[in-house]
């Protein structure tokens, strides 16, 4: 059953991200940024809710208070990646646009990497190297300044539940640059969605959005280190069960 669902989704995702991405490249010469982005994370709280219907998966967020008040408050969001259903549902969760820093070779993706091309984002080539942090700095500032929040998965990849990638300090870099703050979140979505897996499973997805981190006077690597003790912290509390190694010691 879970294996029809799954195929199910993916046909329901692929069906209706084509006139959706047609929709916006027509539309994108009318509209201001905050108009596509809203329209762009349509489709995302679409594929969401259809995940929701077809998969069975449901989120649950804990935290909303935490997050700045005010349109132009500006906040760098650091997320835990499990898999592609937090990027989805971060768009369809947040009440802010968000801008995700991101290699630009997803732009090259048919229909959905063209909508991309069309937001307000920061869209990077790694192999720049440090010309490539100027670029998020730059873009970053005037996104924040506007009212956007930045995301961007520390870990820098999707990482297997109950692991640890390595938290790269790009984000903390960003945030001490600009002088906004850090919001910290613990995500469980490899429970229902684990990386690179086809087959998902039906289950409650935990958004946790910790308090917001002040970046002034900081250093990076301290402010990191920070950031992933909070959020392997929370994962532990959300998901013993990923770790039983860890519970069995407690």
């Amino acid at each position: 059953m879970n294996f029809i669902r799954s195929v199910l989704h993916l046909l329901f995702m692929a069906v209706t991200v084509i006139p959706w991405a047609l929709a916006v490249v027509i539309a994108a010469p009318f509209l201001n940024s905050s108009q596509i982005y809203w329209m762009c994370a349509g489709w995302l709280k679409l594929a969401v809710n259809s995940g929701t219907v077809i998969l069975g998966i449901r989120n649950q967020v804990i935290g909303y208070e935490n997050l700045p008040v005010g349109t132009t408050a500006p906040a760098v969001l650091l997320v835990k990646h499990q898999s592609l259903w937090e990027t989805f549902s971060m768009a369809a969760l947040m009440p802010h646009p968000l801008a995700f820093v991101f290699k630009k070779e997803l732009l090259k993706v048919p229909f959905f990497g063209w909508a991309m091309a069309r937001m307000d984002m920061i869209h990077i080539d790694r192999a720049d190297g440090a010309r490539a942090f100027v670029k998020v700095v730059q873009q970053g500032q005037r996104l924040l300044d506007q009212g956007t929040w930045v995301i961007m998965f520390p870990e820098g990849t999707r990482i297997p539940r109950g692991e640890k990638g390595a938290y790269k300090t790009g984000g903390t870099r960003l945030a001490i640059r600009t002088g906004a703050p850090v919001i910290p979140v613990a995500v469980t979505s490899a429970k229902c969605w684990p990386r690179k897996a086809f087959i998902k499973k039906p289950g409650t997805v935990e958004f946790s959005i910790g308090k917001p981190i002040p970046s002034v006077g900081r250093e990076p690597d301290e402010l990191m280190r920070e950031v992933e003790n909070w959020i392997e912290t929370e994962m532990r509390r959300l998901d013993p069960t990923a770790y039983p190694a860890e519970a069995a010691k407690a």
